[in-house]
């Protein structure tokens, strides 16, 4: 039953497809009526006398290809433009939150490093070593050297004593 109406459907929008194709190449009347109105149809009356209207196809421009193709080229310059536009904010985007996201490590590290008593780091074994003194002097160095590289804020102040 769907393969029938299927076929009748088909059927149809051809039928409706040739009609239209028939009258694209129709021709085209212009003529005066009684009230003296320009009129235009397809079929002039008997009694008026009727000019042929051919509506011709405009002539073509010889530099239209040339120049289609020259715009295209444009837009695609213009859409890779703003698409290496766009990777780039989101690079320098991405390394901005890096860099702060750095730096904030940085601070917390030499806070903790100048303010816990008790610092440790795990071994290759896995085994607690607390940092000596001067251990902890080199971190804080290392991590301040770090804020001044990537052009951090200023590090914390170390607590009166």
């Amino acid at each position: 039953m769907n393969l029938r109406k299927s076929s009748w459907f088909t059927a149809f929008c051809g039928a409706a497809l040739l009609l239209a194709a028939a009258n694209a190449n129709a021709v085209l009347y212009k003529w005066t009526d009684e009230n003296g109105r320009v009129v235009y149809g397809d079929q002039p009356p008997a009694s008026a006398k009727a000019e042929r209207v051919n509506p011709g196809i405009a002539p073509a421009d010889p530099g239209a290809v040339r120049s289609m193709a020259a715009k295209d080229a444009d837009i695609k310059k213009r859409q890779q433009q703003r698409a290496d536009d766009e990777a780039k904010a989101d690079k320098d985007h991405a390394d901005a939150k890096k860099k702060v996201d750095t730096c904030a490590q940085a601070r917390g590290r030499i806070r903790t490093l100048r303010e816990d008593a008790n610092v440790y780091r795990f071994n290759e074994k896995g085994e607690k070593v607390f940092f000596e003194p001067a251990e902890r002097q080199k971190a804080i160095a290392d991590n301040e050297k770090l804020m001044r590289d990537l052009n951090c804020a200023a590090a914390p102040a170390a607590p009166a004593t």
